[in-house]
């Protein structure tokens, strides 16, 4: 187990929940397989992010999906993007991605909490 963390330290994290609007392959990516433009609503705007999401997802299916990200973490540069936010997900029995989502549709924006 990791070291423990207080309340102090989880209330630092800003994790809020956006909509996919945009999704692209990013093939030259050595750990990230795409792009993403996600909304996070009037307070946020669009933001980006690049994940690693082959074999689990198909760039055509992620347009709508609301996923869940953390959005205070210093931007990263990726090749040729910056990625913005991070989009958070946990590994399958195989060790691929499966994105964290709410289990309903709910306002892009909203704070985890």
């Amino acid at each position: 187990m990791s070291e423990l963390a207080t309340l102090d330290d989880f209330h630092r994290l800003d994790i809020r929940v956006g909509t996919v609007v945009e999704a692209e392959p990013f093939p030259e990516g050595r750990y990230s397989t795409h792009v993403l433009m996600i909304d996070f609503g009037t307070e946020l705007g669009v933001k980006k992010s690049l994940a690693r999401l082959e074999p689990n997802y198909n760039v055509q299916d992620l347009p709508g999906r609301q996923v869940l990200c953390l959005v205070n973490l210093a931007a990263r540069q990726i090749g040729k993007h910056r990625s913005e936010v991070l989009t958070l997900g946990v590994p399958d029995e195989t060790g691929n991605v499966v994105l964290l989502r709410p289990d309903r549709e709910v306002p892009s924006g909203g704070k985890l909490y």
